[in-house]
Parts: C-alpha cells; sequence; structure tokens
C-alpha cells in the first residue's frame, strides 16, 4: 500500500541519493552540502568522531530566546548547557512529570469523546496538537492551558502564531543561501510579529522565575522550568556537571561534560537566557513532533485494524494489572512500542539534520571540505530496501529484540545519534505512550470516506501530515 505522496525535501533527497550514490551532494547558494547516507559513515560522524563535527547548522539570523535555545549552541556553551539538562530527563525527572501529562490526557480523552458522541469525521492531528500544546505550557512553561477548549488563551495564541511563521519559506532559503550578501537587509524586513512572539514567551518565564524565588522550595511546581532553576548553581542544590543519575552514563555523554569542571560551587553554571531558550526549545522541537507521531500513529492503526486489535488486547491486559499508566509500567506495552516504532520509521519527524563542517578531515575514505554541512537524510535511510525489506509497508515486528539486534543501528535515526541526539526523547516517547494507552483503552479509530489514503505529506521542516489525518472515533464499550 502507498502509504503518502509527499511535497517538500522528503522525496527530492531519495531522489537525489538514488541517482547520484550514498555520498552525493549540492550546494546552498555558494555552500556545499555533502549528503550521507552511507551508515557506517555515519557511525564515525555521530559519534566516534563527533568531536570533528559538534554542531548543527544555526541561523545567523536568529534572536533570543531561540539563538539560547539547546539546538542553536555550539561547541563549549553547547556542551556546558547538555550537560545540565541531561540529568533534567532522567528516569526519576520522567517520573515527576506524570501527573502533569495525566491532567493534559484526560483534557484529550474529554476532547475525544465529544467526537465519539457525535459521530463525525475530525482532523485528530489537530486534536493531538492541542494536547502537545498542553504538555508542553504545564511541563515547560508552568502554564494550564486547555488549548482545545480555549483557543485565544494568550499562550495559545502566540505560540501558534510562531509555527504559522515558516523558516523555509523561499525568502528564508535565500538568505541561508547568501548570508553575506542579504544580511545587511535582515535589520528592514517586518518582524513584529515575531518580536511580539518572543517578548511574550520572554516576559512569561522570566515572570515564573521571579514568583518561583519567592516561594518556599516545598511549595515550587516540579516541572522542567523548576528543574533548570534548580540547576543554576550546585550552591542551590541543582545538578552540577558530575550529578548526572547513573542510567544517563552512556559512553557518549562523557562528552558534554564542560572541562571547567573545577568551578567554585556558587558560580552559576546556566543563566537566565539560557533557561529561557531551553523552555522555548520545547515549542520548536516538541510540538509538531509530537503530535505528528501520534497522528500517524493513529492513521496507521486505523487503515491496518488487525494492529488496532492486538494493540487494544495488549492495552486491555495492562490495564488488569495497572490503575494508570506511568513512566514504568508503559515500559510493559511491547507491541506498542513496536507501533510506535515503526510510525517513526514510515514518518520520521526529523527527517533530516545536518553537522558543520569545521576542518577538513578524512571520513571512511572521503574527504569532507571545511566550511561546508554534511546533511544526515534520516527519511531516506528509513526506506532503505537493503535495511528494511517491503520498506513501504506497516510492520511492527520489524523492532522485535532479535530484528532490532541483527540491522544496522544507523540506518533508524528518528531522534539522532551521539551525544547531539535528541535530548527530550524520553518525555516525547512518555507523552506519546501515555496518549495512546488512554485513548486505544477507551476508543476505536476507524477510516471513513474523509480519510486519504495514501496522505499528502508537507517535509519543510518536519514532516507532518499536509491537510490533517481525518478519521471517525468510537467508544469501546458500545462495541
Amino acid at each position: 500500500m502507498l502509504l503518502f505522496s509527499c511535497s517538500g525535501f522528503f522525496q527530492p533527497l531519495r531522489d537525489l541519493i538514488m541517482t547520484h550514490g550514498r555520498v552525493c551532494g549540492y550546494y546552498l547558494g555558494r555552500r556545499a552540502v555533502v549528503v550521507v547516507a552511507d551508515p557506517d559513515m555515519l557511525r564515525q560522524v555521530m559519534v566516534r568522531e563527533f568531536s570533528s563535527f559538534p554542531n548543527r547548522m544555526t541561523n545567523r539570523f536568529a534572536n533570543k530566546p531561540m539563538s539560547d535555545c539547546l539546538l542553536m549552541l555550539k561547541n563549549e556553551q553547547w556542551k556546558r548547557v547538555r550537560s545540565i539538562l541531561t540529568p533534567s530527563f532522567s528516569a526519576a525527572r520522567m517520573k515527576e512529570m506524570v501527573p502533569l501529562i495525566q491532567t493534559a490526557t484526560s483534557a484529550l480523552m474529554n476532547n475525544l469523546n465529544v467526537y465519539a458522541e457525535s459521530g463525525e469525521a475530525f482532523d485528530i492531528h489537530r486534536c493531538f496538537g492541542c494536547f502537545t500544546m498542553d504538555v508542553i505550557g504545564s511541563v515547560a512553561f508552568a502554564t494550564q492551558v486547555d488549548s482545545q477548549n480555549h483557543p485565544d488563551d494568550p499562550f495559545v495564541r502566540h505560540a501558534q502564531m510562531f509555527f504559522s511563521f515558516s523558516f523555509f519559506r523561499p525568502i528564508m532559503l535565500f538568505f541561508l543561501a547568501f548570508p553575506h550578501i542579504l544580511a545587511p537587509l535582515m535589520g528592514v524586513i517586518p518582524n513584529k510579529r515575531r518580536r511580539q512572539m518572543n517578548e511574550f514567551f520572554i516576559n512569561s518565564i522570566r515572570g515564573i522565575i521571579r514568583q518561583r524565588e519567592q516561594q518556599p522550595p516545598q511549595q515550587r511546581r516540579r516541572d522542567f522550568l523548576q528543574l533548570m532553576l534548580d540547576a543554576r548553581s550546585s550552591k542551590e542544590g541543582g545538578f552540577s556537571e558530575h550529578s548526572a543519575e547513573s542510567d544517563q552514563r552512556t559512553p557518549e555523554s562523557s562528552l558534554h561534560l564542560p572541562e571547567s569542571s573545577g568551578r567554585r560551587p556558587s558560580k552559576k553554571v546556566i543563566t537566565e537566557d539560557e533557561i529561557v531558550g531551553q523552555a522555548f526549545v520545547f515549542l520548536l522541537a516538541g510540538h509538531e513532533t509530537s503530535s505528528n507521531t501520534l497522528a500517524f500513529t493513529c492513521y496507521l492503526l486505523a487503515i491496518h485494524p488487525e494492529c488496532q486489535c492486538r494493540v487494544q488486547e495488549e492495552v486491555d491486559d495492562f490495564f488488569s494489572k495497572h490503575e494508570s499508566p506511568d513512566y514504568t509500567n508503559v515500559q510493559e506495552l511491547k507491541y506498542l512500542d513496536m507501533v510506535v516504532c515503526e510510525a517513526l520509521r514510515l514518518y520520521p519527524p526529523g527527517f533530516r539534520f545536518s553537522r558543520e563542517i569545521e576542518q577538513d578531515c578524512m571520513v571512511n575514505g572521503v574527504c569532507l571540505p571545511k566550511g561546508s554541512l554534511l546533511e544526515i537524510p534520516a527519511g531516506f535511510l528509513h526506506y532503505d530496501p537493503e535495511h528494511w525489506p517491503e520498506p513501504e509497508k506497516f510492520i511492527p515486528e520489524r523492532f522485535i529484540p532479535e530484528a532490532k539486534a541483527s540491522r544496522h543501528a544507523f540506518v533508524y535515526l528518528p531522534f539522532g545519534a551521539g551525544p547531539r541526539n535528541c535530548v527530550g526523547m524520553r518525555l516525547a516517547q512518555l507523552e506519546i505512550k501515555m496518549a495512546l494507552v488512554s485513548l486505544f483503552h477507551k476508543f476505536n479509530i476507524i477510516t471513513c470516506s474523509a480519510t486519504k489514503v495514501p496522505l499528502d505529506l508537507k517535509s519543510s521542516s518536519t514532516l507532518g501530515p499536509k491537510n490533517g489525518i481525518f478519521v471517525k472515533i468510537t467508544r469501546r464499550d458500545e462495541g
């Protein structure tokens, strides 16, 4: 079955590699871009020789708070901030986030129940967008919003303003391609909407920081923002570079550690601007990616009802043993995990990402010139027939332990790999699974005349549905 048709960068990258080979390239203006789709070479670039490729491609025109977020940081500043953030995503910290996600999940179930009662087709992608917005508002911005029922909430309105501004419009690509020619013009381009959005989020987060500083510790909300505030200095009882929990200590994570580990305890290790930037990266990296994955998973289970039945059987067994999902017990849902992994293979939100080539170097016999970009086409790798038989088909069993162990690790990159992988991977997986467990315990997702098969996709920044995903939903207790 053909699962989608695509506009944007996703298909052209696949066509480029199929025509010119696994190491090829193109020019973005005057800058060379080397596309690497060889998994052995990617292992070298992303892990073993990471020190030669530590930085992502950044937008030099980005201003605060975006310029201070982890995606944009480079070299020692990135290492310092990443080492501070890593413990905030440990298993222990994720357990503290469960009540906040449960509140958003309850609102999602109530909203879905309205559609079950009406029997009408609806855009489930939009519903999940509201859910992930609620999670981000709660976890990162300490703001309780019900974005589905209160679309005029200032947080929701300004967040939607951000996502309506595309950084991949032709004019923005033109700036990226010819920065030296066009940089002087950036000051005269109207940016009132962007400035309003930035000021709203900066002022909101700083206002919450001031409130937290006035509260006794036992009254402070245990969210991501508070964990960063705790980490401002080891004197305040936060996380220093040596306090990462054991489940975060991987061979790669040692590369995160700042070199200045001998600082005095009272020295601040993360600035207020950086705290604001990391809260903002939640919005940038966590909203569309998670809502897209949830919507694609439901789409796949709707068009494969036999797989949906198997998910529901597993979920029913789960609820016979547990009252509600949490960080620990969702790990028991092995088939659901395989379904989500396969959805991420077929529809990787981050279908392409890049590294800057800091110096002339040779990797696996290929010369990579200084000043070029190295592009990693995860979308191509996820459909590579050499590693994925019948790659267009939805087959969750690709992710049984034996199959995973026999497959090259660098042909599946939904969260990246190595030291610059997605720091929020655990949180994304937790909110996705908690939502799906609750959904399939109560509802069936079914196709209808409005369900588009194959889907039309857009792939400018992230890979997502071009025109939503329309389905119907029924309550399981109604048969």
